[in-house]
């Protein structure tokens, strides 16, 4: 699922991906398990407001690599 990620027009990190959804068409959106809840929590509750399909992923490390970045990322959301 993570491969997905690599060649899909993006936004990373959680505050982006809440603004994204308000704005813009969204198919889904990566959330690692592994990070703080009050930090995932209202991405959850965005994308459950929305009707956005949720991937969760083990960790942040893993999906930031996915997204091709040296850095940890909480919550990628994947354009249309």
């Amino acid at each position: 699922m993570l491969s997905e990620l690599q060649g899909a027009k993006k936004v990373v990190g959680a505050k982006q991906v809440i603004k994204t959804l308000r704005e813009f068409d969204v198919r889904c959106v990566y959330i690692a398990t592994d990070a703080d809840a009050f930090v995932t929590r209202p991405v959850f509750d965005a994308c459950r407001a929305r009707n956005v399909r949720i991937i969760e992923t083990p960790s942040m490390q893993e999906l930031g690599e996915a997204c091709g970045m040296r850095v940890k990322a909480t919550a990628v959301a994947v354009l249309k």
